[in-house]
């Protein structure tokens, strides 16, 4: 890296010589037809409305490891789930 005005670096020599960090890129997706409607799907953008369009959701996003445990007893009657004393 070096200083835009006078094109000197800016790092000394001990500086340049750690590797430069840098934030991690991810590629975006490849395209592809959607499984849901046809239509054609090019990048997460896309694949993001085109689940919201359908009225559909990752499933990534529901497959946890194990099941979760619940322990708000007032949620758990609100919603008429089993409590985690309950198992």
């Amino acid at each position: 890296m070096v200083d835009k005005a006078t094109g000197l670096p800016m790092l000394d020599q001990e500086e340049r010589a750690r590797p430069l960090q840098a934030p991690r890129v991810f590629g975006d997706l490849p395209g592809y037809s959607s499984p849901i409607d046809g239509t054609w799907v090019d990048g997460r953008r896309a694949r993001k409305y085109d689940l919201e369009k359908n009225n559909c959701v990752d499933g990534n996003d529901f497959a946890p490891s194990k099941p979760r445990k619940l322990k708000n007893k007032r949620f758990v009657e609100k919603h008429g789930l089993q409590h985690l004393s309950e198992r």
